[in-house]
């Protein structure tokens, strides 16, 4: 019972240093690897980061030496860069990798089909617009659900639209 809360002082030791070294060595690699690796997640992102985090705390707690871990987090980042660079010169690949944008609302109208797919009700919509500070929907050309998630509101300029939904789906 005792060493579910203390075991001895050089694991608690062994701990402390494998979490700072560890944590400068993920930075390290962060540092370099550039801004995708901290931007709003995609589901491609997404793994990254959870995989990064499994692997940050395997070297934390000894499960691995901090040299097999540094390995480990190299071999992601330069994964999540090599299919990053692989999704930007194919396109084939690009939708593999990311999902596509989805339009869920247009000139007044809700997507029901879309909306369905997102799983998104008229509510999150209505919500999402009046974060955007537009209280009347008729000043909304189009919402569209980002690849990470988040919804876009595009308002209508000058209350005259020119946009079409093949324009929004093209980006």
């Amino acid at each position: 019972m005792k060493d579910l809360i203390f075991k001895n002082w050089e694991s608690l030791w062994h701990v402390g240093v494998c979490a700072i070294l560890a944590y400068f060595i993920l930075f390290l690699f962060i540092r370099i690897s550039g801004k995708r690796t901290l931007a709003k997640l995609t589901a491609f992102d997404f793994v990254v980061t959870i995989t990064l985090g499994s692997t940050l705390s395997s070297m934390i707690l000894g499960k691995v030496t901090l040299t097999e871990g540094a390995v480990a987090l190299a071999i992601i980042i330069c994964l999540q860069y090599l299919l990053a660079w692989t999704a930007r010169e194919s396109k084939t690949m690009e939708k593999v990798i990311n999902s596509s944008p989805t339009i869920v609302f247009f000139r007044g109208e809700f997507l029901e089909d879309a909306m369905k797919k997102e799983v998104l009700t008229r509510e999150e919509i209505y919500a999402e617009i009046r974060k955007f500070r537009m209280l009347d929907v008729d000043q909304v050309e189009a919402v569209v659900m980002e690849l990470n998630g988040e919804l876009t509101v595009i308002k209508k300029s000058q209350g005259v639209s020119h946009t079409s939904l093949k324009d929004l789906e093209n980006g």
